[in-house]
């Protein structure tokens, strides 16, 4: 993907800030991972300042580096008793039925497990992020046990998708999660059926977790040329 303008920048920024504009004093907040959420951290960090009182939940070693040092009070997944929010970015998002492709950061597991767990999922996202299907302008991530990962892969190919190994420059290391896994981005293009390819990559052997939301986000908040606008399932 070609780098982001100035434009795509500030409509990134206007959505996060709407996103953060809307979290209520002593919430508990699950911090997404990514330039977009990054944006809404810095947000938040803002209001932080001003009194707000929130503890975060960070998705990614990054994140929570980023808002420590921005001063956002933090707490783990496991001490968390509630979630009342999460605001996470999206690689794409599809239009019709809000289901997103992320982990384009690394961050899909630490990321699905802080969605799963929250009472609102919300996206932050501009409009070049929204798509007709997954699969459109971005492979799937899925995250592999490091051992014997060509297992994997091999059954991801059966399934129809291109396996590429994700690696680091310039060496070409493998890159490494959080978690010490690998991450295998696999193209199957656009997906007719989402919810049934997610289902399936589930069950592969060696397969930690894919980059499918598939119904988990509840709110999209999207920045255009138009202004932001807010999209919400059901």
């Amino acid at each position: 993907m070609p780098p982001e303008g100035d434009e795509q920048t500030r409509r990134k920024r206007a959505a996060a800030e709407r996103a953060a504009s809307a979290v209520q004093d002593g919430a508990v907040v699950g911090l997404g991972t990514g330039s977009t959420a990054e944006c809404v951290i810095r947000a938040l960090a803002e209001r932080v300042k001003e009194g707000l009182r929130i503890v975060g939940v960070p998705t990614s070693l990054r994140s929570e580096r980023l808002a420590r040092s921005l001063g956002i009070p933090l707490i783990d997944l496991q001490d968390a008793t509630r979630i009342d929010v999460t605001i996470d970015g999206a690689d794409e998002v599809a239009v019709g039925t809000l289901d997103v492709l992320k982990g384009h950061g690394g961050a899909l597991l630490r990321e699905k497990l802080v969605a799963v767990a929250s009472e609102r999922e919300v996206i932050v996202v501009d409009d070049t992020k929204l798509v007709e299907r997954l699969g459109s302008r971005f492979a799937v991530p899925v995250e592999v046990v490091p051992f014997g990962w060509r297992v994997p892969a091999q059954a991801l190919e059966a399934l129809g998708g291109r396996v590429a190994l994700r690696s680091v420059p310039p060496e070409g290391e493998p890159f490494v999660t959080d978690n010490g896994n690998y991450i295998l981005d696999v193209d199957f293009g656009p997906i007719a059926n989402p919810a049934a390819l997610a289902n399936e990559i589930k069950t592969i052997t060696g397969v930690i977790e894919h980059g499918l939301f598939i119904g988990i986000a509840h709110e999209v908040i999207v920045a255009g040329a138009q202004g932001v606008e807010v999209l919400t399932r059901g």
